[in-house]
């Protein structure tokens, strides 16, 4: 991980773009986690790794005429939110780093493991 504490809650997030109207609830969760002073991880692995592509998740919508993913990843991340991404995954979405929308932390689940497996709690999303 990139901080040398342990996180106290991971969600890994292997939904994408396939299912937006899951999306809302794993961002809501990380932010309000963190707002509560905790140390939160989100790790973005599988489909979830599209999310992470330029203007992708900003023409994603969960309820039609209402905000986009992007705004949600928005709102994780005012409130401290740390996004990490899955650099195999990349590869599986026939992506590479410069397609990302903004620069974050690649690891490889075995990179991230030891780190995501201290969390005190872990949820998959």
């Amino acid at each position: 991980m990139p901080e040398d504490e342990n996180p106290d809650l991971v969600i890994i997030l292997i939904t994408g773009p396939e299912n937006p109207k899951r999306l809302p609830s794993a961002f809501f969760l990380a932010a309000a986690a963190a707002a509560s002073e905790q140390n939160v991880v989100l790790y973005f692995t599988g489909p979830a790794t599209e999310l992470l592509k330029a203007g992708t998740a900003e023409r994603i919508f969960p309820l039609a005429g209402g905000k986009s993913v992007a705004d949600f990843m928005k709102l994780a991340v005012d409130n401290g939110v740390r996004l990490i991404g899955c650099a195999q995954s990349l590869d599986l979405n026939g992506m590479s780093p410069e397609d990302l929308a903004e620069p974050l932390p690649l690891l490889t689940p075995t990179q991230a493991l030891p780190s995501l497996g201290a969390a005190g709690r872990v949820l998959t999303w």
